[in-house]
């Protein structure tokens, strides 16, 4: 990977802030646009016959792009609320690990509640 979180970003904020569109970026609008890119993400599935593939250019070429704004909104929220991404990310992780024991969960789909003493 070339670019880091923080290049990210700031390509993403210079982007925004050139078209002085932080003033419609509040984290509800964000919110919202990230929800509906990620059901964009869906769309590029629906109706393919095949739930688990990517096997066209075209498809790959529609996950590209609806991942990438999915992402850019992202970037683009954590830095508005001052979040630092990679901490953030990191202690998701983490939390994972303690709700998804790797020696319980292994190769299972279970929600974490199935794992719980």
């Amino acid at each position: 990977m070339s670019d880091s979180i923080k290049e990210l970003t700031e390509n993403a904020v210079e982007f925004r802030d050139e078209r002085n569109w932080k003033q419609f970026h509040t984290p509800k609008d964000l919110a919202i646009s990230i929800s509906l890119e990620a059901s964009e993400l869906l769309e590029v599935f629906q109706w393919s016959g095949s739930d688990t593939e990517v096997d066209t250019d075209k498809k790959l070429k529609g996950v590209r792009e609806e991942l990438a704004d999915i992402i850019i909104y992202s970037l683009l929220m954590a830095h508005d609320l001052d979040l630092d991404v990679s901490e953030i990310v990191n202690d998701k992780i983490a939390l994972n690990r303690k709700k998804y024991p790797a020696d319980q969960a292994y190769g299972r789909a279970d929600k974490y509640t199935a794992y719980q003493d």
